[in-house]
C-alpha cells in the first residue's frame, strides 16, 4: 500500500521568525509515523528549517535545470542538496502560469533534481478555461507525457494533480472529478513506466484544508496532498496530517 504523503508548500511566505511552525509540524509528524510529511519552504529558509526540523524532510519549491552558469537569481539542485533539502517541487501550476514554464522545463528540472539525489514532486493541472471546455483529462495526460523524467520510480518521484483554478480559491473539484483525474493519471503512468506506476504516489493539491482533507484523502488513487496556504501554520496543517493518518488507518 502506498503511504500517504502530506507536503506543505509555503510559496513566497516565511521568515526566520516563523521557524517555530516548522518545529510544531515536525512534532506532529513524529506523532503520526504512518504518514509521510514534508515542508517545501523558500530558498532563504531551507538551511535554517533543516536545523529546526529534526527528521521532517525539508524541500524547495523550484530548481534550475543546469548545474551552474550565468543564471542570475536561480538555484541549482546541487545548491539545494548542500543546503539540506531532500526534495523539490517542479512544474507547479503557478510556475507554469506566472513564469511561463513548459512541461519540457519541468522534465529538465526533474532530471536535474534526480541527478543531485533529490526527490521530486512533479505537478500537473488544467486552467479554468481548459476545465470548463472539458479538456482537463487531455491536458494532464499531455503534461505528464512531456514532463515525466527518464527512469521514473516511486523511490524518488511523486506526481501531484493541481487544478490551477482551485489553487488558493477555496474551490475544489468534486470527489468524483478528483477520482477520475487521478485514475487517468495512474493509467498514464502505467503506460509510461509499467508496474512501477503502482508505487508512484499521486497527490491532490488545490485548496486542501482540515475540513475537506479527510474526504479527499479517502478517494481512490489519492495518495496524499500538496498543501499551500494551510501549511503555513501548524494549527491549520496538523489537522490535514491527522486526516491522512485516519485515511491510512481506514485503508489499512
Amino acid at each position: 500500500m502506498r503511504r500517504k504523503l502530506v507536503a506543505g508548500n509555503w510559496k513566497m511566505h516565511g521568515l526566520r521568525s516563523q521557524l517555530s511552525e516548522v518545529e510544531a509540524v515536525a512534532q506532529a509528524a513524529a506523532a503520526h509515523p504512518e504518514v509521510d510529511v514534508a515542508l517545501c519552504v523558500p530558498f532563504t529558509l531551507i538551511a535554517a528549517a533543516v536545523d529546526r526540523a529534526g527528521a521532517l524532510p525539508i524541500g524547495a519549491q523550484d530548481v534550475h535545470e543546469n548545474e551552474r552558469g550565468a543564471h542570475t537569481g536561480c538555484v541549482s539542485a546541487e545548491m539545494l542538496h548542500e543546503a539540506g533539502a531532500t526534495l523539490v517541487i517542479v512544474g507547479h501550476s503557478e510556475r507554469r502560469a506566472d513564469q511561463n514554464e513548459t512541461s519540457h522545463d519541468a522534465w529538465a528540472k526533474a532530471a536535474a533534481a534526480r541527478r543531485a539525489g533529490l526527490q521530486v514532486i512533479l505537478c500537473c493541472g488544467e486552467t479554468e478555461a481548459e476545465h470548463n471546455a472539458g479538456r482537463a483529462e487531455r491536458i494532464v495526460q499531455s503534461q505528464i507525457e512531456k514532463s515525466l523524467p527518464d527512469g521514473a520510480s516511486p523511490e524518488w518521484l511523486t506526481v501531484a494533480y493541481e487544478p490551477r483554478w482551485a489553487i488558493g480559491t477555496g474551490r475544489t473539484p468534486s470527489l468524483d472529478q478528483i477520482e477520475s483525474i487521478h485514475a487517468i493519471l495512474r493509467a498514464k503512468l502505467r503506460m509510461m513506466v509499467g508496474d512501477a506506476a503502482e508505487g508512484i504516489r499521486i497527490l491532490y493539491g488545490g485548496s486542501v484544508t482540515g475540513d475537506n482533507a479527510e474526504a479527499i484523502l479517502a478517494v481512490d488513487n489519492v495518495d496524499g496532498a500538496l498543501v499551500g496556504g494551510a501549511s503555513l501554520t501548524a494549527q491549520k496543517f496538523v489537522p490535514i496530517i491527522e486526516a491522512a493518518a485516519r485515511a491510512s488507518a481506514a485503508k489499512g
